[in-house]
């Protein structure tokens, strides 16, 4: 594996960013190594369609209104970089915001190692 690309993991985050879905699969390896953690479930997928899934699974809930997706600070760590992202919205318990920590290495020119962890949704009083 090389070092992953800012272009390649900064294009990814902004297409979650963006709930772009279809952008985000396409900068994925066909054989990408993917592993989640939220607070109650840990996710796996092996292709680029199981790793959409996922992502909309977690960002188009439909009893929740998410008004707010905004990129959070990116590094790199050796050769892998981290983004982050973080929701903000209103379901049927009020406003809540939770983030996404994501951890990628580039593989061929696509994302081909891809770790997400999330903080779990978490409520915002009265706002």
């Amino acid at each position: 594996m090389s070092t992953t690309s800012s272009t390649v993991a900064g294009a990814f985050a902004e297409a979650i960013v963006a709930r772009d879905f279809a952008a985000a699969r396409g900068l994925l390896h066909p054989a990408i190594d993917f592993r989640a953690m939220t607070p109650k479930r840990v996710w796996e997928a092996d292709d680029p369609a199981g790793v959409e899934e996922v992502l909309r699974t977690w960002l188009a809930d439909p009893d929740e209104d998410v008004a707010a997706v905004e990129a959070v600070e990116r590094a790199t760590v050796a050769d892998t970089e981290r983004a982050g992202w973080r929701v903000r919205g209103t379901g049927p318990d009020g406003a809540f915001t939770f983030e996404q920590q994501a951890f990628m290495r580039e593989r061929d020119g696509q994302i081909g190692f891809l770790r997400i962890m999330c903080s779990g949704k978490r409520p915002l009083g009265g706002a």
